[in-house]
């Protein structure tokens, strides 16, 4: 008989919606002709794909010009920055802002960047990962180029205050990007704060290997990827049409639920949440009420987040100690340590992140096997004993 698998590690991946798969299928068989061909089938992919830029940009509330398409997040991202700062130095602007916080794949581009004659910024977060608007103005000098500060975080949820942050770049007159990866499809966002938005569809049920880069019409950039005439002239390489469609599809669907899955998944997160404080030394990660609906961050003291994942796992239970790009790495996360938590608790974690599937029955067996789990480590813990 095979195992009930309960999955609550949906801000690394989620499961592909049925309707979305179905869209998509028809541009592998019948309609798969490559979408700059002049013949038929060529035509009938390129209409799809720029169906689904005009699907996307009325969802989302811009102008259809200023969807991009991409194979994710993290080339949103690398665009994103890398493209608008050599378009900067034009302008003698050499300077990035960004948190401490950030995905990997903005941490490493801006890395990659100060290694090549740019400065960056680190903005600190308070104890709930939110940052300081005032320290954000005063970082911000005339040549920086670019601000970017993730609408949400992949690890402990919190969100940030980006209409604020949007005021103070306006004012500044410096460009703004965020990495809302994780915000798209699960808060509601107005894209009049930001100049540019990074987004992956398998993050909302979409595919994986496909996604967007927002960008408003005004924001020189330069190309990441060169080649062909692709995404007007600014991002070559042959479209991804099934990805494109499954993508707008799935956003699609997103939205049309946003609110009542919201509600939905506030209640099973907060009934985790405030039972899984009873637990002896046991602490939420991140902004209690500035939160993603789906989004559990907790340290345990005593013990190794991974030991807690690997017994999970042995109960049915998929989950995360944190960003699922850097699961293989030993070290504690940033995000934790830059909140503020010594090493010591912080390699303790644990992320629980929900969908609309997820049932009030699955969090009752969680919160039945996880205290079982997290005694069990403990009484076999040298640390907890002292």
């Amino acid at each position: 008989m095979e195992k009930k698998i309960i999955y609550m590690d949906n801000a690394a991946t989620t499961k592909v919606y049925k309707e979305v798969l179905e869209e998509m299928m028809p541009y592998y068989s019948e309609n798969y002709g490559n979408a700059s061909g002049i013949y038929s089938i060529g035509r009938d992919a390129r209409k799809a794909l720029e169906n689904a830029r005009v699907k996307v940009s009325e969802i989302l509330n811009c102008d259809y010009k200023e969807i991009f398409f991409t194979s994710g997040g993290s080339e949103s991202d690398n665009w994103a920055i890398k493209g608008v700062m050599s378009e900067q130095l034009k302008n003698n602007k050499n300077h990035v802002v960004t948190s401490k916080i950030e995905h990997h794949a903005i941490l490493h581009t801006v890395e990659k960047l100060s290694k090549n004659g740019f400065y960056v910024t680190y903005l600190t977060v308070d104890k709930n990962g939110l940052i300081n608007t005032e320290e954000l103005e005063k970082s911000i000098t005339e040549r920086t180029g670019i601000v970017s500060i993730m609408y949400a975080n992949n690890e402990i949820g919190t969100i940030q205050n980006i209409s604020e942050i949007g005021e103070i770049c306006k004012k500044k007159n410096v460009i703004f990007h965020t990495d809302a990866v994780q915000a798209v499809g699960n808060t509601k966002i107005n894209f009049n704060d930001v100049d540019l938005l990074s987004m992956s569809g398998h993050k909302i049920h979409g595919p994986k290997g496909v996604g967007i880069l927002f960008k408003k019409k005004n924001i020189r950039i330069q190309n990441l990827i060169d080649g062909g005439a692709q995404e007007r002239n600014l991002r070559a390489g042959t479209e991804n049409v099934a990805g494109i469609v499954g993508l707008s599809k799935a956003l699609e669907m997103s939205y049309s639920s946003m609110d009542s899955k919201i509600e939905y998944l506030t209640e099973l997160r907060n009934k985790l949440i405030y039972n899984l404080l009873k637990i002896e030394k046991s602490r939420l990660n991140g902004d209690l009420k500035k939160r993603l609906a789906n989004n559990v961050n907790m340290c345990f003291e005593g013990i190794e987040g991974e030991s807690i994942l690997l017994l999970l796992d042995q109960n049915g239970i998929c989950a995360s100690s944190g960003s699922a790009c850097t699961s293989g790495s030993l070290d504690p996360s940033h995000v934790l340590l830059a909140l503020g938590l010594p090493h010591e608790i912080a390699h303790g974690s644990l992320r629980l992140t929900l969908s609309e599937e997820n049932t009030e029955q699955e969090v009752d067996y969680v919160l039945d096997i996880l205290p079982k789990i997290v005694q069990r480590l403990r009484n076999m813990s040298p640390i907890w004993k002292n």
